[in-house]
């Protein structure tokens, strides 16, 4: 696995990544990769080999590629070394088996994607985003820090596969240990941050940013439940997964008077990494099973989301919602590709985003019935604002700020095809054996 990111990071340098070609198959074959997939692990002192990190470090290096294939334009030295410093970071923080050393990961990916907003952000308040995520961020990791390092002095060893062995935590020590994950993801009321990072963040940094940072988060509590045994029948876990729940659904609602597309996408994300959130922190086998595939189908789905905005913007030159309409006339193509993602992200079968809510309701059933129902209303909200998004910009009489711009280009046309490869190529009933042999 190292040698693949290590290729990766050479390819990106060298300037390979703009191949779309080369790009493309490797979308392919590594979706090809997916198709023999079963929940096993294996680790050492160093790396770690479970499907999990290997999902993950799929993800980032394709939604690495992608972001630069969809920017051709800002393909300068430096743009090019700090998406691949965060494609090569955010990789081996999915792949360490040892908790410092994912620690270190962890807190180095904002390096990189703090110079992306600032450096290539289109907007003065990029320095404020910047500012809140590296706040937001910073201050939930430090208590962590200090947890890390006495777990690690009582077990002697920093390898998750050792701590794994012994018990340790409990209490408020949930919240020390959740509390910078749950930030990242970043769960409902640690949330202000990835707003107004989306919002000023150029398309790369907001196709990472939504694709994988997140998803950081949500591995990182599936990490904390191997060091300290967290997960399971904790009150704190119950509150903290009902929180999630519930700022999900908060977070979808909060999605249908936004009237910017950017805000809208980053706030549908807050909804789906609730469920990510409850799956890991109740840590049963459908809850974890719900979370890993809700994370891989987000990652892909919101990503292109973030793609056809900037597509759209460039055609009009807004991201408000009440300027956009009649883009199924003007551009079908475009409006096409928001179809079939807007039914992706609001989950409508058979895409790989439906899986991942059916499997959370048994967790939550075992939990407690109310959160089945906030589960319920999460659902039928979030198709009303994929809904909303779809026809705000592509019915109705078109806007006359709308300028005769060409179609989509070869290269926007091969991203989202892209995006979406993966979501088909795993969509086989095989991935409902991933549950059985997690059992």
């Amino acid at each position: 696995m190292l040698s693949i990111i290590c290729g990766a990071f050479t390819c990106c340098l060298l300037g390979v990544w703009g191949s779309t070609v080369g790009g493309f198959c490797l979308v392919v074959m590594g979706s090809l990769t997916l198709l023999n997939q079963s929940f096993s692990s294996s680790s050492n002192l160093v790396f770690t080999e479970s499907n999990i990190s290997f999902l993950m470090v799929f993800l980032s290096l394709l939604l690495c590629f992608l972001a630069s294939m969809s920017t051709p334009a800002e393909k300068d030295s430096k743009y090019l070394f700090w998406l691949g410093s965060l494609g090569v970071i955010l990789s081996l923080a999915f792949s360490v088996g040892n908790i410092l050393v994912f620690y270190v990961f962890f807190e180095a990916s904002l390096i990189p994607t703090l110079m992306l907003i600032i450096g290539w952000g289109y907007q003065p308040e990029r320095l404020q985003a910047g500012t809140y995520m590296m706040l937001y961020t910073v201050s939930a990791s430090l208590p962590l820090l200090a947890l890390l390092v006495f777990r690690c002095l009582d077990c002697s060893s920093g390898a998750i596969s050792i701590m794994e062995m012994t018990s340790f935590g409990g209490g408020v020590l949930v919240l020390i240990a959740y509390g910078a994950f749950l930030v990242k993801l970043p769960m409902y009321s640690f949330h202000l941050w990835l707003p107004k990072a989306h919002v000023e963040a150029p398309l790369a940094g907001s196709m990472i940013l939504a694709g994988i940072l997140l998803k950081l988060g949500g591995y990182g509590l599936y990490q904390m439940n191997k060091c300290f045994s967290l997960g399971g029948d904790s009150g704190w876990v119950y509150f903290l997964a009902c929180l999630s729940m519930w700022g999900g659904l908060i977070a979808t609602l909060m999605c249908l008077r936004q009237v910017d597309m950017k805000a809208l996408v980053a706030y549908s994300s807050v909804g789906h990494m609730g469920i990510v959130a409850a799956g890991y922190m109740l840590d049963r086998s459908y809850g974890v099973m719900s979370a890993t595939v809700t994370m891989l189908a987000h990652g892909l789905s919101s990503s292109a989301l973030f793609g056809l905005a900037y597509f759209t913007y460039e055609k009009i030159h807004s991201r408000n919602l009440p300027y956009l309409g009649g883009f199924l006339n003007l551009y079908p193509a475009l409006s096409l590709f928001w179809f079939i993602f807007c039914c992706i992200n609001m989950a409508a079968p058979p895409t790989l985003n439906l899986l991942g809510e059916l499997l959370i309701v048994p967790c939550l059933w075992s939990v407690q019935l109310a959160l089945v129902l906030v589960m319920g209303l999460l659902v039928f909200f979030s198709a009303a604002y994929n809904m909303y998004l779809y026809t705000s910009i592509n019915h109705g009489v078109a806007s006359p700020f709308t300028s005769s711009a060409s179609p989509l280009r070869s290269f926007e046309m091969l991203s989202l095809v892209a995006h979406l490869a993966p979501l088909l190529f795993v969509m086989k009933a095989q991935l409902f054996l991933w549950v059985e042999s997690y059992l």
